[in-house]
């Protein structure tokens, strides 16, 4: 086999929503593609689009330099490869699994101490939609392992390369996580309270993603609060308490849940009291544990 073939080709591990749209995007790309998943049928639908099925773990370590991981966490990665880490040394894996980043690095030194290279990673994606424009994968680890399979890596995302540590995917991934899900969270509840209160939500749709235009502004704004020690002042946090009990008001009035509203008001009234007591702002940013 040439080095340009097996530049080309790859396995992956792990089949689910997102690993099938991973091994659907190389497969696009014209590279080889070698699957393992735990239940068969996953596997075999992927073999319909192209793909070739190892029978085992260790074949599918065996068929290719590289391996990409598709799993519901690291734990996952010890018990899929551990029966066959004698088929690592010489080989890379992409672990592209969610995790948190101390889980990352062990599992870095993990797959480093049977002979294998390691590369961390963070898809971020609409879903598994992962050749949505928005889409990109954040990479950590080694840089030399990183731009020795970019290329091989490209089909499945635009790369952010972002350090040689190897939990750094995983702190900016679950950083941007940690906006996305109280956004869902209250995003559900705002279109619960135009519905209860008997109107559209695809009359509110364009308003809210007009709105959305300026939290790139916010983002901004607050980064440079960040370094000040974080965003407002007392009369700012009072302001914000009010808002608060603005919305509580109106999603509970038409019975909608406001649990997040209350959770989100209650950090501003503990920034009240503790800007008082201390006789300066106490950022919410400060509250959260940042350190100075």
């Amino acid at each position: 086999m040439s080095e340009q073939s097996a530049i080309r080709s790859v396995s992956v591990i792990g089949l689910g929503p997102m690993g099938q749209a991973m091994v659907r995007a190389f497969l696009r790309a014209g590279v080889e593609v070698t699957v393992w998943n735990r239940s068969a049928d996953k596997a075999e639908a992927m073999v319909e689009l192209g793909a070739v099925r190892a029978a085992t773990v260790a074949e599918a370590l065996d068929a290719n330099e590289v391996t990409v991981l598709s799993l519901t966490h690291y734990a996952a990665m010890y018990d899929v490869l551990g029966p066959a880490v004698d088929h690592l040394p010489g080989k890379v894996i992409a672990n592209l699994s969610s995790d948190s980043p101390d889980k990352a690095r062990a599992g870095a030194t993990w797959v480093r101490s049977h002979g294998a290279e390691f590369l961390s990673g963070g898809v971020m994606s609409a879903g598994d939609v992962i050749d949505h424009p928005a889409s990109y994968i954040f990479y950590s680890g080694p840089r030399a392992v990183f731009d020795a399979h970019a290329d091989l890596l490209r089909p499945l995302s635009p790369a952010e390369y972002l350090g040689a540590d190897d939990g750094l995917a995983q702190i900016f991934y679950q950083a941007l996580l940690i906006t996305f899900h109280p956004w869902l969270i209250a995003f559900d509840q705002a279109l619960a309270t135009i519905a209860n209160s008997g109107h559209d939500v695809e009359q509110f749709l364009p308003y809210a993603q007009r709105s959305s235009a300026a939290y790139p502004h916010f983002m901004a704004v607050s980064v440079q609060a960040a370094k000040a020690g974080g965003w407002g002042d007392l009369a700012s946090f009072k302001m914000m308490d009010a808002g608060a009990q603005h919305i509580i008001d109106a999603s509970e009035e038409v019975g909608v849940d406001a649990v997040f509203s209350h959770a989100a008001q209650a950090l501003w009234r503990k920034a009240v009291a503790e800007s008082e007591t201390s006789g300066r702002p106490v950022s919410i940013y400060q509250l959260l544990g940042a350190e100075a």
